[in-house]
């Protein structure tokens, strides 16, 4: 059994490059063979998002607080809320972050493929996060 304490591994910001507005990135698990699995608790203030993107094996979204948005290519706009679960099918192309007005935070997991977990596309323009 190995614990990882809380406050023992540094939070980190967003890249500008992934991401729209302030975003606060803070690892919970990495990937450990033979698992694949890695987790991390994503904290986006108001308007702030992600850019499109794709998991090779899919993502699952939690919901742990705030109110936020998110959206697969093609679908609408869904509002999220603290409880909610959130999965992304491998390949789907989509986005997620916070409400205009209200920050939120989700855990975030997905799994390992050939060394990758995520393929960042295009950001996310102010109209489509508008819808």
């Amino acid at each position: 059994m190995e614990i990882t304490r809380a406050g023992s591994q540094p939070s980190a910001k967003g890249p500008a490059d992934w991401f729209t507005g302030t975003v606060r990135i803070d690892p919970l698990f990495s990937v450990r063979d033979p698992a694949r699995a890695a987790g991390a608790s994503v904290t986006f203030e108001p308007g702030a998002r992600t850019a499109w993107h794709t998991h090779p094996l899919g993502q699952t979204l939690i919901v742990v607080s705030g109110v936020g948005r998110a959206q697969r290519l093609g679908g609408p706009v869904e509002g999220l809320r603290p409880g909610d679960v959130v999965w992304f099918p491998p390949g789907e192309k989509h986005w997620h972050g916070a409400a205009p007005t209200t920050a939120m935070t989700h855990i975030a997991i997905q799994e390992q493929l050939d060394g990758k977990v995520v393929e960042w596309l295009e950001k996310v323009s102010d109209e489509q996060y508008g819808q």
